[in-house]
């Protein structure tokens, strides 16, 4: 079982989002989409923006970089910096 949960992650994500206006995270997709992208970016070499623990494998590192809040996921209509 993932912990944490879709639903934890989802709120994590959406935070800041003010009442009213389009969440970024509407689906467990985007939570998926996101941590798997992140893992691979992790394997291919990224520091990790959380401390590790030996052994822990990449997509449980980049959960828990989403669910600390130092992995933040853009919506699909806003451009990068």
């Amino acid at each position: 079982m993932l912990h944490p949960s879709y639903t934890d992650l989802m709120k994590v994500v959406n935070q800041d989002v003010e009442e009213g206006e389009t969440k970024v995270v509407n689906s467990r997709y985007s939570i998926v989409m996101a941590t798997s992208k992140r893992a691979r970016q992790l394997i291919d070499g990224d520091i990790p923006l959380v401390n590790i623990k030996a052994g822990e494998k990449p997509l449980s590192v980049a959960i828990e970089e989403l669910n600390e809040g130092r992995l933040k996921i853009l919506a699909e209509n806003t451009e990068e910096e």
